[in-house]
C-alpha cells in the first residue's frame, strides 16, 4: 500500500467540494481533492443552471464543475479522480483509502460526498433524464412555465414541490401511491387547497412516456383496480426523497436516522475533531448548489482554525 499525507483532504467535487477547495488552497493549506464516483456531482446531470448568480445567462450543469475545477486547480489544489473506499477516524491523524489500495494520512478532512436523489427504478427515468424527468422543482420548475407536469411522493418534499411548482405550471399531476400523504396537516391542507394540483390517489408510475423532444405523458396505474390511463404531461418530477451518500462514514461518524451526518449548530464540525462536513451530504433542508457553496467556504475557514489551533499548541509546546 502506498502513503501519503494531506494537511486537507476533501472527499467529493460537487459545489461544496470545489468551494472548500479554493479556500484551503488560497489559505496555503495544499488541499487534495478527491473527486468520487461521479465527479462534478448531482450538477452534472443538470443541462442547465439558471439561479446560480453571476451567470445571467444561466450555465451548463458540467461546464460549470469544470470552471469550479480549474479554479481550485489555479490556486494549487491537487485534484485526484478516485474514489475513497473507507475511513478509519479512530485515531490522528485521520486514515482514508482510497480506491481500495492507497492509504493516506490526513491532518484535517472534508466530507463533501453529497446525497443522490432516489428513483424509482424504471428505464424510462433514465432514458429521459434532463428531458422532463429531474429531481428537483426548485431547480427545474421555471422551464416547464404553463404546461402541466406530473410530481410523484407523499411526504413533506412531494407536496412542497407540487406546491412551488403550481405557481409557475398549468397544472400539477401529484401522483400518490396510497390513499392519503405522508406529509404533515399543513401541506396536505396546502396541496388539497391549491386549485391546480390535481391528486391522484392509490397511484403508480407505470412508465414515463416520451419521444425525442422528451417527455409527453406518464403511464399510471390504479393499484386498487388495476386500471391503466395515460396523463399528457412535460414534465415528471420525483419527490421521493434523497440518500446521502455516506455509508463509508457508518461507526466514524454521527448521523441522523436518514444518513446524513450531523453536524454543531452554525459550522460544519462532526463529533470527530478535524472532520468537517459540508454540502447535501449534511443539508436536507435546502439542497441547492449555492447553499453547498457556501458551507464548502464554511469547511475551508473551520479546517484552517482548526489547524493553526493545532500547529499553535504544538509550537508552544
Amino acid at each position: 500500500m502506498s502513503k501519503a499525507n494531506a494537511k486537507v483532504l476533501i472527499i467529493g467535487s460537487g459545489p461544496a467540494g470545489y468551494t472548500a477547495a479554493i479556500y484551503a488552497a488560497r489559505a496555503g493549506l495544499k488541499p487534495i481533492l478527491f473527486t468520487g464516483g461521479q465527479p462534478g456531482g448531482q450538477l452534472t446531470t443538470t443541462n442547465d443552471v439558471e439561479n446560480f448568480p453571476g451567470y445571467p445567462d444561466g450555465i451548463n450543469g458540467p461546464q460549470m464543475m469544470i470552471d469550479l475545477q480549474k479554479q481550485a486547480e489555479r490556486f494549487g489544489t491537487l485534484v485526484n479522480f478516485g474514489l475513497v473506499t473507507s475511513v478509519d477516524f479512530s485515531s490522528y491523524p485521520l486514515k482514508v483509502t482510497v480506491d481500495e489500495k492507497t492509504e493516506m494520512t490526513a491532518e484535517s478532512v472534508i466530507i463533501a460526498t453529497g446525497a443522490s436523489a432516489k428513483y424509482l427504478g424504471i428505464p424510462s427515468e433514465e432514458k429521459f433524464a434532463n428531458k422532463g424527468v429531474s429531481a428537483c422543482a426548485v431547480c427545474d420548475g421555471y422551464f416547464y412555465r404553463g404546461k402541466e407536469v406530473a410530481v410523484v411522493g407523499a411526504g413533506d418534499s412531494a407536496a412542497e414541490e407540487s406546491t412551488y411548482l403550481s405557481k409557475l405550471v398549468s397544472k400539477v399531476h401529484l401522483i400518490v401511491r396510497r390513499e392519503e400523504m405522508r406529509a404533515s396537516k399543513i401541506m396536505q391542507q396546502r396541496v388539497l387547497n391549491t386549485p391546480n394540483i390535481e391528486v391522484h390517489w392509490n397511484t403508480e408510475t407505470d412508465e414515463v412516456l416520451g419521444d425525442d423532444s422528451g417527455v409527453t405523458g406518464v403511464r399510471v396505474v390504479n393499484n386498487k383496480t388495476g386500471e391503466k390511463k395515460v396523463i399528457p404531461i412535460q414534465g415528471f418530477f420525483l419527490a421521493i426523497g434523497h440518500k446521502p451518500n455516506t455509508d463509508i462514514f457508518r461507526g466514524n461518524l454521527e448521523m441522523d436516522d436518514a444518513g446524513y451526518l450531523k453536524v454543531v449548530p452554525g459550522t460544519t464540525k462532526t463529533n470527530v475533531e478535524g472532520v468537517f462536513a459540508v454540502g447535501d451530504v449534511a443539508d436536507k433542508t435546502y439542497r441547492q448548489a449555492i447553499t453547498a457553496a457556501g458551507s464548502g467556504c464554511m469547511g475551508a475557514l473551520d479546517a484552517e482554525k482548526f489547524l493553526a489551533v493545532k500547529e499553535h499548541a504544538l509550537v508552544t509546546h
